[in-house]
């Protein structure tokens, strides 16, 4: 894939991404807005309910006392009686019906003491009383002799004692003296709750409150214990208003617990939202580390490819000019010559199959199908057999390898054939990248009930990227097209999963320019 469209690509999935959880966020936050919205207009509606309540309770109390009174103390003064009567014929049913509607006007005299102002005046109060009578006259004979069958139904109805302008006057003077009352005279604590409770569950509001009963900013009595007036945090409506339309009082409602109660709400959408954008965010990074995978193991797989092909066009061009010598009708006759480059044949394929075992090696292994079978060896002649494999090639180069083999006890359990092979991979790697001739040091030592192999050399040293990578399979450190270190990044990969197939530990430390040290930890029999 093009770089600049891999790149433009992951810039676009970010981008969506982003959009998609910042939306999530807003959706969030404005379904959170419109609940408390909501909330804020339910409980603007309860205490209005609630009010309405206790102030039309209030008046019904005053009314029946004022009717009671006037009733039992009250002596008639004067009484009139106005009746209105009219009929009509039905003539399908034969049926005479007659209608009379009387009222009955009283007038009483009651002392005005209602109130317990102390006065003994008296005043005039109307009563009116509805009476209602239907006769149904129906035709029992013929048209010579007339009887009739009667059939009274009376109603009696007392609409009242107060005309409208009296109602009024009325509601005027019980407001006035009403306000005279001490407010916990006039409500209690128990008939707000009683209230509240009620309107709140028909609401479906099921959160904590506290309560008070304020006089111009100020606290009454009528209040609940763990009320306490903030600003912001409350909501209140005006009771108990007179006929102007103002009120001293207020009544005002808490919610500690708002918050929680309306996130609690969106609380399952909002989980299963967020729920949904985690799983998002990480198929988007699983998928993002899986595209930036692949192209690494592109790039690693067509650097192997070229190391490949580089290793293997010397010994193909080598046996080639080996072929076409012995074909010389010169050569062919000079047997030394031809035994030297069929020796080189020889030398040339066998190299090649070794690169190829190499690669199945590794192969095998990642499939757990190499048999690795394990024996009592001595560490020390592993690391001797070792060098003898690459001791001509560093004194041809004019280097040294000289070994200090300091530990006691040297027996570990582990394959000779696999073991000395990750040894010489080693070795083979600080020669390769030893620019001047190789200094390479061995040592052994004895921590705990391990056996510690430091290979330690003089060479390039590694930076720290190159450093944390430098284990993995077709790993080598990129100098461009310049193949001046041959391989194809499978020794040190072969080395690791040897290792850890044999319960050990490998690791290194380097310094770009001050050479490296590699680390081999072995568990002792």
């Amino acid at each position: 894939m093009n770089k600049r469209l891999f790149v433009l690509l992951v810039i676009l999935m970010s981008l969506s991404l982003i959009g998609i959880i910042f939306v999530q966020f807003y959706w969030i936050k404005k379904s959170v807005e419109d609940k408390e919205e909501q909330f804020s207009n339910a409980v603007t509606e309860v205490l209005n309910k609630v009010t309405d309540k206790i102030e039309g309770r209030e008046q019904k109390d005053y009314s029946d006392r004022y009717l009671n009174q006037k009733d039992s103390i009250g002596e008639l003064k004067d009484a009139n009686y106005t009746n209105i009567m009219f009929g009509y014929r039905d003539f399908d049913s034969n049926e005479l019906r007659v209608y009379e509607h009387g009222i009955l006007e009283e007038d009483y005299n009651i002392p005005y003491t209602f109130f317990d102002t102390g006065g003994s005046d008296t005043t005039t109060i109307k009563s009116y009383t509805s009476k209602r009578t239907t006769t149904v006259l129906k035709e029992e004979f013929g048209l010579d002799g007339k009887e009739y069958r009667l059939t009274p139904i009376q109603k009696f109805n007392k609409i009242g004692g107060l005309s409208a302008i009296e109602k009024a006057q009325y509601e005027d003077i019980f407001s006035e003296f009403a306000k005279k009352v001490p407010i916990h005279q006039r409500v209690s604590k128990q008939e707000i709750e009683l209230l509240l409770n009620r309107e709140l569950k028909n609401r479906s509001i099921d959160t904590e409150y506290e309560y008070g009963v304020y006089s111009n900013g100020l606290p009454t009595k009528v209040k609940s214990k763990g009320f306490k007036y903030k600003e912001k945090t409350f909501y209140k409506a005006p009771i108990f208003v007179d006929s102007e339309g103002g009120s001293n009082f207020s009544l005002l409602i808490s919610f500690p617990e708002k918050k929680k109660f309306l996130i609690s709400s969106i609380l399952g959408l909002a989980v299963l939202s967020l729920l949904f954008t985690l799983v998002i965010v990480a198929s988007y990074s699983g998928a993002i580390y899986q595209l930036i995978r692949q192209k690494q193991i592109s790039e690693i797989k067509s650097d192997f490819i070229n190391n490949m092909t580089h290793e293997f066009k010397t010994p193909i061009a080598t046996i080639n000019l080996a072929v076409e010598a012995i074909k010389n009708p010169k050569v062919i006759d000079d047997k030394e010559k031809v035994m030297r480059y069929l020796q080189m044949i020889r030398d040339e394929n066998k190299r090649m199959h070794a690169q190829v075992e190499n690669v199945l090696r590794i192969s095998k292994l990642e499939r757990n199908q190499l048999d690795i079978s394990k024996d009592r060896v001595d560490v020390h002649d592993i690391i001797q057999d070792a060098i003898a494999h690459v001791e001509l090639i560093v004194a041809d180069r004019g280097g040294y390898i000289e070994t200090h083999l300091d530990a006691s006890r040297s027996e570990v359990l582990a394959n000779e054939m696999h073991f000395t092979n990750v040894i010489v991979n080693v070795l083979d790697n600080a020669v390769k990248y030893s620019v001047e001739p190789p200094k390479i040091d061995l040592y052994t030592e004895l921590v705990k009930n391990n056996i510690i192999i430091k290979v330690q050399d003089q060479g390039a040293g590694m930076s720290k990227a190159v450093l944390k990578k430098v284990f993995e399979k077709f790993y080598r450190e990129h100098t461009g097209n310049i193949h001046n270190v041959k391989g194809h990044g499978l020794g040190l990969s072969y080395v690791k999963k040897i290792i850890d197939d044999h319960q050990g530990e490998v690791y290194a430390e380097s310094e770009k320019g001050t050479g490296s040290t590699f680390y081999i930890k072995l568990p002792l029999i």
